[in-house]
């Protein structure tokens, strides 16, 4: 029962959270495995990038889509990092710095830090 009644409060503080704080999460998330990685096996390296080339083929979908509400010239912009990320991604020996600092950008617009 006290199980249920947790559950029940931490959907309540995630809806309580916007979506942008959920969103700087996400990448949080994402760039804690490509933190992990850089030093670690080939198999977390693996994971890692595949964690990563996930959260980005996602954004791509969402920035591609119409209905989304972001100005067009923002979501032109997100698309074409996006498509830069990948390419490293792809690369023979991502640069899991330049991965890392390009989530952190992320965080930092969704979470209202520009700088």
């Amino acid at each position: 029962m006290n199980q249920m009644f947790g559950n029940r409060g931490y959907g309540a503080t995630q809806r309580a959270r916007s979506l942008r704080d959920q969103e700087a999460d996400v990448f949080r998330r994402v760039n804690y495995t490509l933190k992990a990685a850089i030093h670690a096996d080939a198999i977390e390296r693996a994971r890692a990038l595949a964690d990563n080339r996930r959260l980005w083929l996602a954004i791509e979908g969402a920035m591609a889509n119409a209905a989304n509400a972001l100005p067009e010239a923002t979501r032109v912009s997100i698309l074409s990092l996006g498509r830069l990320i990948q390419r490293e991604m792809n690369a023979p020996e991502p640069d899991f710095a330049f991965l890392i600092e390009m989530n952190d950008q992320m965080i930092a617009g969704l979470s209202g830090d520009p700088g």
